[in-house]
Order: C-alpha cells, then sequence, then structure tokens
C-alpha cells in the first residue's frame, strides 16, 4: 500500500512524524482527504482533528488551526498548537472549557467574546480528540 508522509510542527517543534495511507482535515474551505499522489495544495485549518489512517487504525491528533501543504509525497502541518489524542491532559482541557464558558457568559466586549468563544472551540476539539469522538 502506498503511504504519504506526514509531518505535523508546532512553534515547540514537532508532534507527529510517520508514513500513512490518508490524512483526512478539515480546512477553511471544507473537509479535505488526502492520499499519496494528491496535487501540490494550501490550505488554511479549522480548529479540529487530524485524521490518519494507518495500518488499519486511525490515530488523531488535536489541531487549533494553521495551514496544511501538501505535496505529492509529503503533508506538511503547521499549527499554533497540536497534541496527539493520548498526550492530551483531558482534565486541563475541561477546566478551559469551564473558564471559557463563564467568559462567554459574562461578556464585556466583541473582543473578548471571540477569545473566549475561540478558547472553548479549542477546549472541546481537544476533549472529543481525547475521547476519539471524529
Amino acid at each position: 500500500m502506498k503511504t504519504i508522509h506526514v509531518s505535523v510542527v508546532t512553534p515547540d517543534g514537532p508532534v507527529y512524524e510517520a508514513d500513512v495511507e490518508m490524512v483526512s482535515t478539515r480546512a477553511q474551505s471544507g473537509e479535505l482527504g488526502i492520499l499519496p499522489g494528491h496535487i501540490p495544495l494550501v490550505a488554511p485549518l479549522e480548529i479540529g482533528a487530524v485524521r490518519l489512517k494507518k495500518g488499519g487504525s486511525t490515530e488523531l491528533v488535536a489541531v487549533s488551526g494553521g495551514f496544511l501543504e501538501v505535496r505529492p509525497d509529503k503533508v506538511t502541518i503547521l499549527a499554533q498548537a497540536a497534541e496527539q489524542a493520548e498526550e492530551i491532559d483531558v482534565h486541563r482541557a475541561e477546566e478551559a472549557k469551564r473558564r471559557a464558558e463563564q467568559r462567554l457568559q459574562g461578556r464585556q466586549d466583541d473582543i473578548d467574546f471571540k477569545r473566549a468563544e475561540l478558547a472553548l472551540k479549542r477546549a472541546i476539539n481537544r476533549i472529543e480528540v481525547s475521547q476519539r469522538k471524529f
């Protein structure tokens, strides 16, 4: 079976590196499925899960936005933050979710509201990825 090399990188360093059979993720333009030999592409990513099919199983990486660069033999994901499902601190994510929900309820201005909304999306994404709800 053909594979494509995937690198997920953050400002803090690499988070994931492997050869996989398929990459699925949500770009701002919609859902993307990438197989070996895919045409070159650059796309901004949404907060969500990157699903990596490898040897009959699917590995998940939570990303909080960033960019996806596709070449026929390689996929590079440059994310502001990324965590593999098994490395997510669920307690910390649930605390972040609770704090974001409190900020949304007591909103003062639009800037705080947008930041709290993004924090909530990131926390929910991390919780769902850790529970493999994708």
